[in-house]
């Protein structure tokens, strides 16, 4: 189990990258891997403590990764930074 935490860890990480290089959020780099490695952590949990699980540890980093930078308000972000300029 521990090497699938942090396997889980470096998806969700890797997703989060890729989401900011091909422009599908607005956050920043480090921002959006951050904001990635929460949403991973919380279904990871969510897979240890009550069983919910989308299949492999994988799959579940990639969409907790996804499902927390959708969540995050990434045009709103973006409409600010444009505003400030």
């Amino acid at each position: 189990m521990f090497f699938a935490f942090w396997g889980s860890m470096i998806i969700g990480g890797v997703t989060a990258y890729f989401a900011e290089k091909w422009d599908f959020t607005h956050h920043g780099t480090l921002q959006a891997i951050i904001i990635a490695l929460g949403g991973v952590f919380l279904l990871f949990m969510a897979r240890v403590m009550f069983g919910i699980s989308f299949g492999s540890h994988g799959v579940n980093a990639i969409i907790g990764a996804l499902g927390a930078l959708i969540l995050i308000p990434s045009e709103a972000i973006a409409r600010k930074r444009r505003n400030k300029r």
